[in-house]
């Protein structure tokens, strides 16, 4: 079972068109060569090397925003935010980052179960990395954004660990827009927020807000909205700490009636 999953994990990162080589437990998939190279000044160089093409070219991966991805002319991509001692970038989309930002959501989010909880959670696993990729292929650069927090000291020697995810999407549900102004027609909706266990209390969930914020003045989007469950009052906390205020909670029947925990909606006003 478990050599089955391992599989069907490889086989997923195998059809996403940036991966190089990748492995997950005892399967190895070959793509044409693509690197992604971490540099001390805190910019990252992607940059493909196909023989056929005779030349090098700047690969679309990183930061959504202005330009070309965000990336320069000299190919250079800069972070979002660097404070706390972290720092907020796009997700690269490649197959060791998006096993590493599956993995930190999946352990945020899993419900531990009493038997085969490590097969459950390798599913689960799978399922939110499969989530992942099909948000990242198809939605349009400037509609979806997963960023990702890492240490703000990098080792050039060792591969990074992400501590941090976080989603943004373009949204336009009218449950949400009936609370902002009659002339917004859409926000950013902020979702999957995560951190690694060993690393929460320690601003990477602040730091991945503001991100969200610079991100939504990138765009051109004024509202951000969130939703957190109305008795965790640790996550209201911060997201109120974070300028975002509640409008209105999920009607009392759902969780009366199906047995689900209450939320409420907070929303945020980027400033103009």
């Amino acid at each position: 079972m478990k050599q089955h999953q391992n599989v069907n994990m490889a086989n997923l990162l195998a059809s996403y068109p940036n991966i190089s080589e990748l492995s997950y437990g005892l399967i190895t998939v070959s793509r044409p060569a693509r690197r992604t190279r971490l540099i001390t000044n805190c910019v990252v160089h992607c940059s493909s090397s196909s023989s056929s093409s005779g030349s090098s070219s700047t690969e679309e991966v990183g930061f959504v925003g202005s330009g070309k991805f965000g990336i320069d002319s000299k190919g250079e991509f800069k972070y979002l935010v660097s404070e706390y001692g972290w720092k907020v970038r796009s997700l690269f989309r490649n197959g060791d980052e998006l096993r590493q930002a599956a993995q930190v959501q999946a352990e945020a989010f899993h419900e531990p179960v009493f038997l085969f909880n490590d097969l459950f959670f390798q599913f689960f696993q799978a399922e939110v990395l499969s989530g992942l990729v099909y948000k990242l292929r198809s939605s349009p650069p400037n509609r979806y954004a997963c960023l990702v927090a890492e240490p703000t000291l990098i080792d050039t020697s060792e591969s990074q660990e992400l501590v941090g995810v976080v989603d943004l999407t373009a949204s336009r549900d009218q449950n949400v827009l009936e609370h902002l102004p009659p002339d917004a027609d859409e926000y950013l909706y902020v979702s999957g927020i995560a951190v690694l266990k060993s690393f929460r209390r320690k601003k990477v969930a602040t730091a991945l807000l503001k991100a969200c914020d610079m991100l939504s003045a990138e765009w051109g989007f004024q509202y951000l909205a969130l939703r957190a469950y109305e008795d965790d009052f640790g996550a209201r906390e911060l997201y109120a700490n974070a300028g975002y205020r509640v409008v209105s909670g999920d009607p009392l029947w759902m969780s009366t009636w199906i047995g689900r925990k209450r939320r409420v909606l907070m929303i945020k006003q980027i400033p103009t």
